[in-house]
């Protein structure tokens, strides 16, 4: 069972602390370091946050929400075998011609380190700020994994859509990692059927394994359905740092990582508790 820790870049108000957390993690034996994204909080907003009872996200606007992947660029530079994910970065509204170049660069600059997670997205006010229509978003979704997993492969891109209209050009640096994998989050709408037609992973941002048996069954429907190999989807789920007995649960409903949230490592004290899961917990895995 591999581990890694969400989010780094969070709260954040000095390189020091976020690549203090990263390289204390790294001598901990902890696998991977990730990333939440909100280009902005607003003060007030409608829309419902889809995980938690309170349809709200647990931060204020004035939390700091350093970028996923100059966040993640800064980490690799002071770490050498840590992966670094983003859990998960809002396609829809972004640039896909922008980020498949990002990422390619951080992928090569970390030298294949980068665990590329991505979702539709749920904060309309978000995209209404970004200037991107909040409908058919996960239509966008799919056509930009589409066009970015051809910018990846290194040869001339050809992909015309209602989104996109890419024409004879090549984009490189390719990522380091062949085929560049991407992890598919979220557990709602049409997320299976994504995964298997787009993804090499789910980024599963649930824990408990009495609530994900029964997706996960889901998830091996679909793949079958979509004449995909389940077994070759990798999966990521939360662990709440609840113990190894759920660790082993979670392993054996075929979860390959567990990623833990920071706070519950202590908070102010979270470089103490970085150790602590080193030695308490992945000493024993």
């Amino acid at each position: 069972m591999k581990v890694g820790l969400i989010p780094i870049n969070v709260g954040i108000r000095s390189i020091e602390q976020m690549v203090a957390m990263a390289q204390t993690a790294e001598a901990a034996g902890v696998e991977s370091v990730w990333t939440f994204e909100h280009s902005i909080v607003p003060v007030e907003y409608q829309s419902a946050y889809p995980y938690s009872d309170s349809g709200k996200m647990g931060a204020a606007a004035e939390t700091p929400f350093v970028d996923p992947l100059i966040a993640l660029t800064a980490v690799s530079q002071h770490t050498t075998t840590i992966k670094l994910g983003t859990g998960v970065n809002i396609l829809p509204q972004s640039n896909p011609l922008l980020m498949a170049k990002q990422v390619a660069s951080l992928d090569l600059l970390s030298k294949g380190r980068v665990l590329l997670g991505l979702g539709i997205g749920w904060l309309q006010e978000e995209f209404v700020a970004n200037g991107v229509p909040f409908e058919r978003r996960g239509a966008r979704f799919d056509d930009y994994v589409q066009g970015m997993k051809k910018i990846w492969g290194g040869e001339v891109v050809e992909h015309q859509s209602d989104f996109l209209n890419w024409s004879n050009f090549k984009s490189y640096p390719t990522p380091i990692q062949q085929p560049f994998p991407v992890i598919i989050g979220g557990t709602k709408g049409k997320v299976f059927e994504r995964i298997a037609k787009y993804g090499e992973g789910w980024y599963a941002p649930i824990g408990d394994p009495a609530e994900l048996a029964p997706m996960l069954a889901q998830l091996k429907s679909t793949c079958e359905q979509c004449g995909r190999d389940y077994q070759d989807i990798e999966i990521t789920a939360s662990w709440a740092n609840t113990g190894v007995d759920v660790l082993r649960q979670l392993e054996d409903l075929g979860v390959a990582r567990v990623v833990t949230p920071v706070p519950t490592l202590g908070g102010d004290n979270a470089l103490d508790g970085i150790k602590k899961l080193g030695d308490q917990v992945l000493s024993k895995l």
